[in-house]
């Protein structure tokens, strides 16, 4: 049987550990924030302690062998439900992906805590604080390809070679083009996904095809 005092240490070490990955996300307005991380990581040990818990109490008897990881197992199941609703698809980007890591990073850190292992839980704390922290100021300084969605509007006379000529001479490179015509009035829809480099200027982009006589509106989305 665990210790109550064992019990105690897990569950507060839990909250500690998860608590700051939490407040990390909650401080750059992450939408798991301090609350949701400490939670999962919290209920993780809870879950673990019980599963050995059970499986001491039970392998005494003689009677059954109970697996102890099958609680641990459905745990993180459920958290990958957890993650997939912090991400979100917007334009050419996905958002929320290192939010819904850190969620299932925190319940592995919150399972190694409830079974007692204490250096591979605070190892991974460690090394999950580090990437989210530090590494966010070395990642900003790293040159990255930036995808941009850009929806056009035309009447009729609209010239996909002369926009796809703009972008190139920006410095963007058009991945995939989707095309569509709207009748009676022949209005015609050009929808782009563009990549360039960060500091490439999407504001000059914006103006030259904002100058063109055929575009009626112009949408970009990142």
């Amino acid at each position: 049987m665990i210790a109550p005092y064992e019990i105690i240490l897990k569950l507060f070490l839990g909250t500690l550990l998860g608590g700051i990955i939490g407040f990390e996300r909650q401080t750059h307005g992450r939408p798991a924030g301090f609350r949701t991380q400490l939670l999962v990581c919290v209920s993780c040990v809870l879950l673990m302690i019980i599963s050995q818990g059970y499986y001491t109490d039970s392998a005494g008897s003689g009677l059954m062998r109970i697996d102890p990881t099958r609680i641990a197992a459905g745990a993180m199941t459920g958290v990958g439900f957890l993650g997939a609703g912090v991400i979100i698809k917007a334009g050419a980007s996905v958002q929320g992906l290192t939010t819904a890591a850190c969620v299932w990073i925190v319940s592995a850190i919150g399972l190694a805590i409830g079974a007692g292992q204490y250096v591979a839980g605070i190892a991974s704390f460690v090394i999950t604080f580090i990437s989210l922290w530090f590494l966010r100021y070395l990642e900003m300084r790293m040159p990255r390809t930036v995808y941009k969605l850009v929806t056009l509007l035309t009447d009729s006379t609209g010239d996909e070679h002369m926009i796809r000529e703009i972008f190139e001479g920006k410095g963007f490179t058009v991945t995939k083009m989707d095309y569509e015509i709207h009748f009676p009035e022949k209005e015609r829809k050009f929808v782009f996904t563009i990549a360039g480099k960060h500091s490439s200027p999407i504001r000059q982009v914006i103006e030259t095809l904002s100058g063109l006589s055929f575009v009626r509106s112009l949408e970009i989305k990142s």
